[in-house]
């Protein structure tokens, strides 16, 4: 294949070390790799001979971004849950292949997978690293370890009692995953309970211990007080949601003395406040909205202002953030980091 080097400059640059952005700025790739970043203009004449360049007048060069939470195995269309997962293993595998290049041609350039199939995760991964496949890097949990019938128990990471996490845990690694994602409470799966801690504190207890004892780090899904407390006593390495859930009409009951232990753990919490939103806006589109519909919409549109309000809580206490869109999930697509990033801010 020849050798190619390309100039690509644009109106503004964020270079990603922290500098504000500059006006005009380019970025030099060789064979397929950057090779410099120049704020304000390039070295025109210092350029390789038969550099081809590209103009992107009104546009902004920044680094990939990173979701660091997203569902490669779900649609993001509003298809129920567990139709979904009943579809055949060819067909989840296709819908994850789409998900990631979408995800990529929206400026993505690593996606970490909260929760899936891991016989799907890990070919994808494994296709998108020979070249068989265009996508994102892949930071990969294989399943989410669950207690039996809990949330996302569809995958296959059921997991009950202080052996048995810890068993779940061994399994987790020896399949392949990156990093070990637990759920401390129940969630969107039916039949869950997103108000209720699900693992007990001495089983979250265990799935930590056992997951640093090989040095992998944990993510814990949380929607309720005690499950975010029950993480914090643990030392997870980060926290999925953080919401403070009080009950099954998923009205929100903000705790001070949670949220004070949270920020002084410094443990980092990746919001999801998009995920509400899309869901009442899809209800929104609806030509013919049935009473159950606009029920829905008004529960997720309480839901998304509760997480807005609680996540500004936590902020003012110095608790850190990640961006997270929970891509896949209800009615959250994979081309819409940028609306998590903005509601954060």
């Amino acid at each position: 294949m020849a050798k190619s080097t390309q100039l690509v400059t644009a109106s503004w640059l964020i270079d990603g070390t922290g500098a504000p952005p500059a006006d005009r700025g380019a970025v030099l790739v060789k064979d397929g790799r950057i090779a410099d970043v120049y704020r304000g203009a390039p070295p025109y004449g210092a350029l390789p001979t038969g550099t081809e360049t590209m103009h992107l007048d009104g546009c902004t060069l920044l680094p990939g971004l990173i979701d660091a939470h997203v569902h490669l195995c779900l649609q993001g269309d509003g298809t129920p849950f567990p139709q979904t997962v009943a579809e055949p293993r060819g067909v989840v595998q296709a819908i994850a292949l789409r998900n990631a290049a979408v995800a990529l041609h929206a400026g993505i350039t690593t996606l970490r997978d909260c929760g899936g199939f891991p016989d799907v995760l890990y070919a994808l991964r494994r296709a998108i690293t020979l070249g068989y496949a265009p996508g994102p890097r892949l930071v990969l949990a294989g399943w989410a370890i669950t207690i039996t019938g809990g949330h996302c128990h569809y995958f296959g990471g059921e997991a009950d009692g202080i052996e048995g996490v810890r068993v779940k845990v061994r399994e987790t690694i020896k399949g392949g995953a990156d990093y070990i994602k637990a759920m401390g409470s129940g969630g969107g799966t039916p039949g869950t309970q997103g108000w209720r801690p699900s693992f007990s504190r001495e089983e979250v207890a265990a799935i930590v211990d056992e997951a640093h004892r090989f040095g992998y780090r944990v993510s814990l899904h949380c929607t309720c007080a005690d499950a975010i407390d029950y993480a914090v006593a643990a030392g997870v390495n980060e926290i999925q949601h953080a919401s403070f859930i009080a009950g099954p009409d998923v009205s929100q009951r903000f705790d001070p003395a949670v949220a004070d232990r949270l920020a002084a753990s410094r443990i980092p919490i990746c919001p999801t406040l998009s995920v509400s939103r899309f869901v009442y806006q899809a209800v929104a589109r609806l030509d013919a909205p049935t009473p159950e519909d606009r029920a829905s919409a008004e529960r997720f549109e309480r839901m998304a202002h509760g997480n807005l309000s609680n996540a500004g809580e936590l902020h003012r206490r110095g608790v850190p953030f990640i961006a997270g869109s929970d891509a896949g999930w209800r009615y959250s697509p994979f081309d819409a980091l940028h609306l998590e990033i903005e509601l954060m801010v």
